[in-house]
């Protein structure tokens, strides 16, 4: 499938030769993102949970993000980088122009509880698939393992702000945590519903049946 992106960005060459090592670290720079979540979103949220954020400020929340992986795409490594950074970047486009009533995505409590892999288990070869540095490159890199069923690892960086809009893995877009939670939570509610107008209906039924 063709990315609405693709004619927009440097060509990747598809040659084996070794790049030069990188001068500055190809990572997400949560900043922007963060300081925009807690000072226009969370706050209505905290002070009001029935409270709905402003759909102008969700549209930024996740353009910054669409914006981060269109920068990385810009300067992939790889074809399969740049392709995989546009689909990521793709699937917030709906996002930008018809926001939700709300972030859909984990909480900075479950980004921060996130299993962390321990430097000694990670091999010289394993890169973040998001920025594709290798994660030891960093001497205090923070690499965090998803509760996906590929138990995917990326910098913690790179992923977060990704968790906090979209809530899933972004390698194999299994739901995650919270917004598992509240899926199923909210399956459990449509269920109850339909099982007490099932019962109200059978009320009625016995009424009609008595004054017939």
């Amino acid at each position: 499938m063709a990315s609405q992106y693709e004619g927009k960005l440097p060509t990747v060459s598809n040659t084996t030769s070794k790049p030069p090592s990188p001068t500055r670290r190809r990572q997400i720079d949560m900043s922007t993102f963060t300081s925009h979540l807690t000072s226009t979103i969370t706050p209505d949220h905290i002070t009001n949970p029935h409270s709905i954020p402003n759909p102008v400020d969700l549209s930024a929340a996740f353009r910054l993000v669409q914006d981060q992986f269109l920068t990385l795409a810009s300067s992939a490594p790889s074809q399969e980088n740049q392709s995989f950074l546009l689909s990521l970047a793709q699937s917030l486009e709906e996002d930008t122009l018809h926001p939700p009533t709300s972030l859909e995505g984990t909480s900075q409590e479950f980004v921060d509880s996130l299993d962390r892999v321990p430097r000694k288990s990670l091999s010289p070869d394993d890169k973040c698939p998001i920025c594709m540095e290798n994660f030891l490159d960093d001497p205090y890199c923070l690499v965090a393992e998803l509760p996906c069923g590929g138990r995917h690892r990326l910098d913690l960086e790179c992923v977060g702000p990704w968790l906090r809009t979209k809530g899933t893995c972004p390698c194999c877009r299994a739901d995650l945590g919270e917004r598992k939670k509240r899926k199923e939570a909210e399956e459990r509610e449509k269920e109850k519903g339909k099982k007490q107008e099932v019962e109200e209906e059978e009320e009625e039924d016995d009424m009609d049946g008595l004054y017939a």
